[in-house]
């Protein structure tokens, strides 16, 4: 084990996870932000079925299904948090800060370049976690991707403009992550429909 991981630092234990994962996202960046995607997305998927349940029938004593936390927690794992790490990375490079314009710039790109298509591949990764056929995906995609993506656009564009403007960069996964909890579980009450 590593020296530095092996001394836990002392303090409340707030102060005592903060520092952590402080120290892991400055030793392992990209599976620190996987890892924190795959929590977080999994996390949403059970709020998700919590609120559908309550909202059903309130007090209800269904069991959650672990399946959609599970698949939310592998789309994290492979996609949300590694593609995150290096979109912000490349953002930088691309459009640093001292470029004319260069907030809208990054938030345009942000929102028009990349929210689409990476929609798209949460549909999809969805599907094949779910086990179901193309005709499925196209169904999915006809019913409820454009009502998604104009979702998408009025919840995220705010928070990308703090997020990619104002958010240091090591913690921009982590913040849009914390977001991403409540938009996960929207995201699974849409695909229940």
């Amino acid at each position: 084990m590593c020296p530095a991981l092996s001394k836990p630092p002392s303090g409340p234990l707030p102060q005592r996870l903060l520092a952590r994962y402080l120290l892991l996202l400055r030793l392992h960046p990209l599976l620190t932000k996987a890892v924190s995607s795959a929590v977080l997305s999994a996390l949403g998927s059970l709020l998700s079925q919590v609120i559908e349940r309550n909202r059903k029938k309130p007090g209800s004593s269904k069991s959650l299904d672990l399946s959609g936390p599970l698949r939310f927690a592998i789309y994290g794992f492979l996609f949300t948090g590694p593609l995150s790490h290096y979109f912000y990375l490349y953002l930088e490079q691309l459009i640093p800060s001292n470029v004319p314009f260069a907030m809208v710039k990054r938030l345009l790109l942000d929102r028009l370049v990349v929210a689409p298509p990476f929609l798209l591949l949460f549909f999809f990764v969805m599907n094949l976690l779910e086990g179901k056929d193309l005709s499925a995906f196209a169904e999915k995609i006809k019913n409820g991707y454009w009502v998604a993506l104009k979702m998408n656009w009025k919840l995220w564009t705010p928070v990308q403009f703090i997020n990619i403007n104002y958010v240091p960069m090591q913690f921009r996964v982590l913040f849009g992550n914390l977001v991403a909890l409540f938009w996960f579980a929207y995201l699974a009450s849409i695909r229940k429909r």
